[in-house]
């Protein structure tokens, strides 16, 4: 993995109508990473990657994708990069291998390379024994495993995955991961849209956050996790005892819920190294005996729906059309690196200061 940027955008802004699509958006990507770019539907999301691909001209601002200015120069862009969109593009009367051979002739890859490719592709993907059957007779998951594999067709360097597995069955989704994290072994640079804060999890180094065309937040998913403080611990107690709320109330942020039997104690924390030896210590010293203790971690989505107010809606195929994203004002960049971008509370993002 090297540190040279593959993709680069700053302070991109872009208007469709009276709708703001994105206020400033501006964030990298490291060569050889994946970049999760999360955000609600209407955040910006696509029309940033519409941006990045050339397929949409910014208003103001300026990006690069394998050092190359989209605007300036999009057609030499367009050879340094791969896209699988929402929905497979390929040719439903075509098989397989022709769908693929055709999308390499289109690149001028030259017929003989280009069979050549597809049938490596086609056994990479584990399609071979499907390879001459029509397109149209693929399940839903074959699908996007050959219209990843078309993207790759010229081994592009980047790759822009805009929701991969949206709609896949969860066997079907591991392969489609299996194949992107095959891709970081070669050294790709991945970005990535998802419905799925679990797949944002398993394979994105680093994740950016975008709401109202601005981002938000800016970290490797266990720096925004850490940074929300959102974690909550919960203790079984043996017998109800009246000493435990006050034992651990210094300890814990905010409120002790307790349960109706009075066994069941629950509290927000800060999760910090040797806190539940401290938690264990302060209930023994108050002779309360403990059943577990347990500190639930934040997940994604818990992240996500402090940043945004919003939980993702992961069954919903289609994300933020270039006609309908709900824009806002300001501009700039997020400051990078979790603690920066997230500040621990959401009020505190939302007024980062840009820079």
């Amino acid at each position: 993995m090297t540190t040279d940027l593959m993709i680069q955008a700053e302070g991109l802004q872009k208007r469709y109508g009276d709708t703001q699509a994105l206020a400033g958006v501006s964030f990298d990507v490291p060569a050889g990473t994946i970049l999760g770019l999360l955000g609600p539907n209407g955040a910006g999301k696509t029309t940033a990657v519409r941006v990045l691909t050339t397929l949409a001209v910014p208003d103001s601002g300026t990006a690069t994708v394998a050092g190359i200015d989209v605007v300036k120069d999009p057609n030499e862009v367009r050879h340094h990069i791969g896209v699988a969109a929402q929905d497979a593009t390929l040719d439903g009367l075509l098989t397989g291998r022709q769908n693929l051979t055709l999308v390499g002739e289109l690149c001028d890859m030259g017929r003989g390379a280009a069979k050549a490719r597809a049938a490596e592709l086609l056994e990479r993907f584990e399609l071979t024994y499907a390879a001459d059957r029509v397109l149209k007779g693929y399940s839903g998951g074959m699908r996007r495993r050959l219209d990843l594999a078309a993207s790759l067709m010229t081994r592009p360097p980047v790759l822009f995955l805009d929701e991969p597995t949206t709609g896949l069955d969860p066997t079907s989704r591991l392969r489609v991961w299996e194949a992107i994290r095959e891709l970081l072994d070669e050294g790709v640079t991945v970005l990535l849209t998802t419905q799925y804060l679990e797949e944002a999890d398993e394979l994105a180094n680093r994740i950016v956050v975008v709401n109202h065309g601005l981002v938000i937040a800016d970290g490797t998913p266990q720096e925004l996790k850490e940074a929300s403080r959102n974690a909550r611990v919960e203790v079984t107690l043996a017998t109800p005892s009246a000493a435990a709320v006050p034992a651990i109330a210094e300890l814990v942020a905010g409120q002790v819920y307790v349960s109706e039997d009075g066994r069941q104690l629950s509290a927000g924390v800060d999760s910090s190294p040797g806190l539940v030896t401290t938690l264990v210590r302060a209930l023994d010293a108050a002779g309360v005996l403990v059943d577990n203790l347990e500190v639930r971690q934040p997940s994604l989505d818990d992240v996500f729906f402090m940043l945004t107010g919003d939980h993702i809606e992961e069954e919903v195929a289609p994300d933020d059309g270039a006609d309908g994203e709900d824009g806002g004002g300001g501009s700039g960049r997020a400051p990078s690196g979790a603690g920066r971008a997230l500040g621990g509370r959401r009020a505190e993002l939302e007024g980062a200061s840009a820079r």
